[in-house]
Order: C-alpha cells, then sequence, then structure tokens
C-alpha cells in the first residue's frame, strides 16, 4: 500500500519532537514559564536566543528535584494561589523567580489558552525590561494577607445579614434606626415579645439569621 513520504517524515519529525522534549534538559535553558496546576507543572524553557528548548510536564515532587539539579537561570510564575510558597522554594535553589500579574501575560498568549502556550507567554513576558512583578511574599506575609481576607469575608457576610433583616422587618410594619445597636437591641424585644405582624414561619427566619450574626 502507498504511503505518502511527506506525512511519514512528518510523523516521524513529530514523534522525534516529543521524544526530545520529554528528553530535555535544562542544560540550556535560560528562562522557564511555569503554569501552575493543583498537582501537576507545565514548564516552558527558552535559551538566551529565545529558541524553546524545553517543554515538560511535571508533578511537584519532580519539578522541586529537576530545578534543584538546574543551572541558575530566571522563573516565570503568575501570582495565582502556591506562587508564593513555590516561589520561595526555587530562590532558595537559587533560581531568580519573578511573579508577572495575568493581565500582563495574557498579550503575549498566541492562539488559544492551554497549558504549555500559557507558560511560553510567561516565559516571554519575564523577559520584558519593563515588565511590573509581583514580589513573592514571606509566610509573614501571606499570614497576614489570608487574616485580611478572612475579615473582610466575615464583614461582608455580617453587613449582608443585617441588610437581609432589615429588609424583612420593615415589610411586617417594624421600623428599625440605622446601625447594628438598635438593630440587635430591637432583635431582643422581638424574641422576648413577637410581635403580631410576625408569623412562626418569619419568626424562624430571623432567629436563623441573628444566629448567623452572632
Amino acid at each position: 500500500m502507498w504511503s505518502c513520504p511527506v506525512r511519514g517524515a512528518l510523523r516521524k519529525s513529530k514523534r522525534t519532537f516529543a521524544m526530545s522534549s520529554q528528553k530535555s534538559t535544562f542544560a540550556d535553558v535560560k528562562t522557564i514559564g511555569i503554569d501552575i496546576g493543583k498537582n501537576t507543572f507545565h514548564l516552558i524553557g527558552e535559551d538566551s536566543r529565545g529558541a524553546i528548548v524545553l517543554r515538560a510536564k511535571l508533578t511537584r515532587a519532580q519539578l522541586i528535584l529537576r530545578l534543584s539539579n538546574a543551572k541558575r537561570c530566571v522563573i516565570g510564575m503568575e501570582p495565582c494561589p502556591g506562587a508564593h510558597h513555590l516561589g520561595r522554594r526555587l530562590t532558595a535553589l537559587g533560581h531568580e523567580v519573578r511573579l508577572v500579574p495575568a493581565q500582563y501575560v495574557k498579550p503575549f498568549l498566541k492562539g488559544h489558552k492551554n497549558y504549555y502556550r500559557d507558560a511560553e507567554a510567561i516565559a516571554e513576558a519575564v523577559q520584558r525590561p519593563t515588565m511590573k512583578f509581583v514580589a513573592v511574599k514571606t509566610p509573614e506575609q501571606c499570614d497576614l494577607l489570608s487574616t485580611h481576607r478572612v475579615r473582610s469575608r466575615l464583614v461582608r457576610q455580617r453587613t449582608g445579614i443585617i441588610n437581609q433583616i432589615r429588609g424583612i422587618l420593615p415589610e411586617r410594619g417594624i421600623a428599625i434606626q440605622r446601625g447594628p445597636s438598635p438593630l440587635r437591641k430591637a432583635l431582643t424585644q422581638i424574641f422576648v415579645r413577637p410581635p403580631e405582624t410576625l408569623s412562626p414561619s418569619i419568626m424562624c427566619i430571623i432567629g436563623d439569621l441573628a444566629l448567623d450574626w452572632r
């Protein structure tokens, strides 16, 4: 059966490229872009001329092992969850870590998004001399940021509960002054002596909201 020699050559070249990508080393890599996943990391490595010389998919353990034996290079990532922890570990290995915000990476994306294209875009972005980077945060800075975020969520949640209670009571003819203190005082009076305008089901709803508030 006749087969196209050009098509066969293309298949062979693709297989050769795939094998070389899997067996590629970090010897010639000067810049690495990493797309961070939950369990796996996709890497694109470029040499000093900007040519892609590394394309790899690694687990976290494989990533640390490979980069611990690699020459010092520039490593770019987006500051997504886990990037600061990984950045500290890679910095300890002697690499230069640069975190690029996602909105600055997007202009360098070629075609539709996938893991390797994202990693390639990151590798391109970190080499720009005017690029703005995010500093790798220390564990103490991450703890402080987490504290502020949790507190902000609790404040938003409390405000939402207060507004929800305030939206229920006026429809039952109960007007309350602005502020948490007047509302708390009014709720105490409502639970001691429920108004006739509040049905048992609404009292249960208000009770649940009050418990969430406290």
